[in-house]
């Protein structure tokens, strides 16, 4: 036993101080996930008329009842392109998440329908394929439902080649053996009908479904045939002419209750091998407690390893080197019966950090214990004595040992992520299986007032070597101006908007999160897939 013997007083000033800003933004976070959800309720009225379920309560009706369901990238696109941050927030115009239908685990995805027709906007196409590629890595049958304009054409630049990568990944996906099952609600037309014809199962809507390449207006204008939307793509013509669809459903209820038998009909359970049921105790100390342990400002330290005793089992934790490179926190633990390492930050990472966080992660790997990263740092430590202690070639070590660990790796944002710390932390560019952020998550290249105070002095400098006056008010100006764009360019907002995690998520719940990502990593490499070189064609 190494149980963590927390310093923290629940009672004190300062947790109360932490706690009341950190819920603070955890409100700000889920007001605005409310505003999506309202965004697209302001359309209840047509879905109602149309005798047709909302994106949402269609996912509703797929889970098993009672079931969690950890949607991702819920503020994709935040404060861009159409999304005003304010009164039409639009999460990127579909829904992504990870639940269980028929008592499988799958990740779910519908357009958000009642936002913009469901048409594709930037960042709808990477929140996509992200959730493509979660489903790649960790073995998830996906489920499609469908009902979407297209494309947004006011930003066709942005979306039109990287788009082809959705269908090449559903083509991946096929010819690695993970099932696809498609439910086309509405349209699913031009380029968004090869989202059917690239799926393995197929249901549509009788007298709602649409697929085609060319609607009628576009027909008539390139060849000048004449055709109704039902004759050239209807639900009828599909199921009993093309054969694209494999379900003919009366409506949207039906076509779920379809899906849910089709997944329930896959043994793909009965293929997993079995795994040990774990014995575990919960913390010694409440995850609740999460709230108030971190302060919200990333410049007052704290102990790591009082995050690490509110999310491990029984608070139990091998403390790995705790007298060497002690800025950086390694160790061993278990959350709910799954082996973890944990790395966590202390401070700045130093070169004894950074070559006893290389050494961790290579044992991880050895013993192919998935690695657990609690980002909280303001980079590799600078100056004389940092160079001089070689911190480039063992900052490349750790980043070396990141890069190419082969467990799975989870990353979690619980302060600053400045630098090339970012990096050897497992920031989004090294591939974590999962990444989510706290509200209070701090991003950026470094933080604001360094930024403004290099841009100062590089700007000083040059006009001294030009000969020119240095007007120290401007250059006051110039640093406030850096300051307030950094500010605001390195939120926790900003970032998930930009897909740079996965989705912020309330610190009370990092326990739970990060379990249900473990249980996906473990039950992922587990399973054998049954592959074939090309993936099913339709016929």
């Amino acid at each position: 036993m190494a149980v963590i013997e927390s310093r923290i007083d629940p009672n004190s000033v300062a947790f109360d101080e932490n706690r009341r800003e950190m819920l603070a933004l955890v409100d700000g976070f889920r007001h605005l996930e409310a505003r999506v959800r309202d965004t697209s309720n302001q359309k209840l009225p047509m879905f109602e008329k149309r005798g047709q379920l909302t994106p949402r309560q269609r996912i509703a009706h797929l889970l098993d009842r009672g079931s969690p369901f950890l949607e991702i990238s819920t503020l994709a696109g935040l404060n861009m392109h159409d999304d005003d941050g304010a009164e039409n927030i639009q999460g990127g115009g579909t829904i992504a998440g990870i639940g269980y239908v028929s008592g499988i685990r799958c990740m779910i995805t519908a357009s958000d329908s009642g936002i913009k027709g469901g048409t594709t906007a930037p960042m709808g196409l990477r929140k996509t394929l992200r959730a493509q590629e979660i489903v790649i890595k960790n073995k998830l049958p996906y489920i499609s439902l469908v009902e979407s304009g297209g494309a947004n054409l006011n930003y066709q630049s942005e979306i039109f080649v990287d788009g082809g990568r959705t269908f090449a990944n559903m083509a991946r996906m096929s010819a690695q053996g993970i099932p696809h099952v498609t439910v086309v609600h509405g349209s699913s037309t031009a380029g968004g009908a090869y989202h059917p014809g690239l799926s393995d199962y197929v249901i549509v809507v009788r007298k709602r479904a649409k697929i085609f390449l060319a609607g009628p207006p576009l027909l008539k204008a390139a060849t000048g045939e004449i055709a109704t939307d039902e004759e050239l793509g209807g639900a009828d013509m599909h199921t009993t002419v093309s054969g694209i669809a494999e379900h003919l459903a009366e409506d949207d209820a039906d076509a779920i209750r379809i899906a849910r038998e089709i997944m329930a009909a896959l043994p793909w359970n009965e293929r997993l091998p079995p795994l040990p049921k774990k014995a575990w105790k919960p913390p010694r100390y409440s995850p609740d407690e999460l709230a108030g342990v971190v302060p919200v400002d990333y410049r007052k330290p704290y102990d790591v390893r009082e995050v690490i005793a509110r999310l491990v089992d029984d608070s139990d934790f091998i403390d790995f080197k705790a007298l060497y490179g002690t800025h950086t926190v390694c160790g061993q633990a278990t959350i709910e019966g799954e082996a973890v390492g944990i790395i966590g930050n202390n401070g700045p990472i130093d070169a004894d950090g950074a070559v006893k966080a290389a050494q961790f992660i290579q044992l991880c790997d050895q013993a192919d214990t998935p690695i657990i990263f609690l980002q909280n740092t303001t980079g590799y430590m600078v100056g004389r004595e940092a160079e001089r202690a070689g911190i480039v070639k063992h900052g490349s070590k750790m980043i070396q040992a990141v890069t190419n660990a082969r467990v799975p790796k989870i990353t979690l944002h619980i302060g600053a992520s400045f630098g090339a710390g970012n990096y050897g932390m497992c920031g989004r560019a090294y591939d974590p299986r999962f990444i989510f952020a706290w509200p209070n998550n701090r991003i950026a290249v470094m933080g604001p007032e360094q930024a403004a105070g290099v841009l100062t002095i590089v700007t000083e400098e040059k006009l001294k070597r030009d000969g020119k006056p240095v007007d120290h008010a401007r250059l006051d100006a110039m640093r406030a101006h850096v300051v307030a764009r950094m500010e605001k360019e390195s939120t926790a907002l900003f970032a998930t908007a930009r897909l740079w995690d996965d989705g912020l998520i309330d610190p009370r719940d990092s326990r739970r999160v990060l379990a249900l990502c473990l249980s996906i990593c473990r039950e992922a490499d587990a399973r054998t897939l049954k592959s074939n070189t090309f993936g099913i064609a339709r016929m």
